[in-house]
């Protein structure tokens, strides 16, 4: 038997801390609950941080929920509201060993402030980590519109699909990069530990050495004696780039660069227009206000050209115009795109067109992820080919004009 320590919380709402003795965790948890107490952590003895006894942790403290986790969550959590059973219930029974401390933490917080009154989107509202301004908004439709578990399955489909497209997205402009990076240390390797071991054999021969053989053993000079600084450079470069660009500054100055590249920017773009599109019609269908609607789909585009573009949409509702009005001028937006918008607006079903949109780039971001794959693949290998063919042919130059020397 073992020894676990427990945060939870009693029927007053009040925080207490324990030990209690079990085979596992499970059978903690149902001892605790036995004694009529809501297990917010548990582990073992000596595992539970000081940090985490006594006290309510703050919101800055707890880590970011994974959308998946989140996705499980919102469906389970519909499931249990169609039931007919109360928000307080549904929210407790969902908490336990298969959440993670964070989101357990946080429902439990969540609790709290519904039982003092509170409305379920403005108890949420503070966890940014867990549930963004979409999530809160849209929850707080279902409440006002008595269609909670009905907003919760469409939350559930979004955030499945939503991460669906990014790890697609992801996926895509992940395989080229790793392939470079892989590539720069076998030939960095290669000039590190290849190149100089002909070096000696060549100062042998007394021969004077080919340009292209000169060249290379002076590179890989350089590669020996700054190996502290390349190898910087290859790890740092990638950190460097992904720190700059997660900055307002960077994803302004590197989102329009990533749109003019082929293949790569046009998988950028349809995955983009996928995103916005998912979500104003979701957020639309909810009966959120259209300009609120905007600002959350602009936010989640995942880039900083679309959000302008979205921007520009919202100041010409603003005046009294359309959407589709200012995707027309748009070069980089499909003309499909402001044409089926178009028609949305004029029908009143802009949020069945929006749908449509979502569903038909998200199979274009599949098709141009694949498409991508298949090109950069062939590409990437010859052009690593190359360069080691280049190397070799460097290396063996000296050796030739030598056996011709010596045929001669």
């Amino acid at each position: 038997m073992a020894i676990f320590e427990f945060h939870a919380k009693d029927a007053t709402g009040k925080y207490v801390t324990g030990e209690v003795e079990a085979e596992s965790e499970s059978e903690a948890r149902v001892k605790i609950r036995a004694q009529r107490l809501i297990p917010v952590k548990i582990a073992p003895q000596g595992k539970l941080g000081a940090k985490d006894r006594g006290r309510k942790p703050k919101p800055s403290e707890l880590a970011k929920v994974k959308p998946k986790e989140l996705q499980v969550f919102t469906r389970q959590f519909s499931v249990l509201i169609g039931a007919g059973v109360p928000i307080v219930q549904s929210l407790e029974a969902m908490m336990g060993s298969a959440r993670s401390p964070s989101l357990n933490a946080i429902l439990d917080s969540v609790i709290t402030s519904v039982k003092s009154g509170r409305p379920l989107a403005e108890a949420m509202k503070p966890y940014p980590q867990a549930f963004d301004s979409m999530y809160t908004n849209l929850v707080s439709a279902g409440e006002e519109g008595g269609v909670l578990d009905t907003i919760l399955i469409r939350l559930a489909e979004y955030i499945e699909k939503s991460v669906k497209l990014k790890g697609k997205v992801k996926g895509a402009m992940t395989y080229p990069a790793v392939i470079v990076f892989v590539s720069v240390i076998v030939i960095s390797a290669i000039m590190t530990f290849v190149i100089p071991s002909f070096v000696g054999m060549f100062a042998e021969s007394g021969q004077e050495l080919p340009g292209l053989t000169v060249m290379v053993i002076n590179l890989s000079d350089m590669f020996v004696k700054f190996w502290y600084l390349i190898v910087a450079v290859i790890v740092g470069s990638p950190i460097g780039f992904l720190m700059y660009y997660k900055t307002e500054e960077g994803r302004k100055a590197v989102d329009p660069i990533l749109l003019k590249i082929p293949i790569l920017g046009e998988l950028i773009l349809k995955g983009s227009i996928a995103r916005f599109s998912r979500t104003l019609a979701t957020m639309l269908t909810a009966g959120v206000r259209i300009m609120e609607s905007i600002d959350i789909a602009a936010s989640v585009s995942g880039s900083t050209v679309m959000e302008k573009i979205l921007s520009r949409s919202k100041d010409s509702i603003g005046r009294g115009r359309t959407i589709s009005e200012v995707f027309r001028n748009e070069p980089i937006i499909p003309d499909m795109v402001a044409q089926m918008i178009s028609v949305g607006e004029a029908t009143g079903n802009l949020d069945i067109m929006l749908e449509k949109i979502a569903d038909f780039y998200e199979d274009e971001v599949d098709a141009t992820a694949d498409a991508l794959t298949s090109i950069i693949e062939p590409m990437l290998m010859v052009v690593l080919g190359g360069v080691i063919a280049v190397l070799v042919v460097a290396m063996y130059l000296p050796i030739f004009n030598l056996a011709g020397a010596v045929g001669g």
